[in-house]
């Protein structure tokens, strides 16, 4: 996870919600963004390819 942007992991989490990916998954995210003090704080964020 180290090797992750901040940026990256952001819209990881956002593609994981809107693929409803592994629930598993998705906290492991959410931890690694809490650990690096990161908010998901736009909930409308679009994912963008």
């Amino acid at each position: 996870m180290d090797q992750l942007s901040d940026k990256l992991l952001i819209d990881t989490y956002y593609a994981a919600i809107e693929y409803r990916l592994d629930t598993e998954f998705i906290r492991m995210l959410v931890y690694e963004m809490k650990r690096r003090g990161l908010e998901a704080k736009d909930q409308d964020h679009k994912h963008s390819a």
